[in-house]
């Protein structure tokens, strides 16, 4: 897993909020949400490569 690094996010009340629900909605904290909607945010835009399929080998690994 890559390393995690700490960020402060200033964010308004009503984003946070709307944030809030949706992560109650899919059983996730707050910080695993917006991680979840920025990475899907940049691989849409084709900033971040896709995450190879579970169970394959990670760069550098042989099987």
């Amino acid at each position: 897993m890559a390393e995690k690094k700490a960020y402060a996010l200033r964010i308004s009340a009503d984003v946070l909020d709307a944030i809030q629900r949706w992560a109650d909605d899919e059983l996730r904290s707050v910080n695993a949400q917006i991680e979840y909607v920025l990475r899907g945010a940049l691989r849409e835009a084709g900033r971040l490569k896709a995450a190879p399929p579970a169970g394959a080998p990670a760069d550098g690994e042989e099987s």
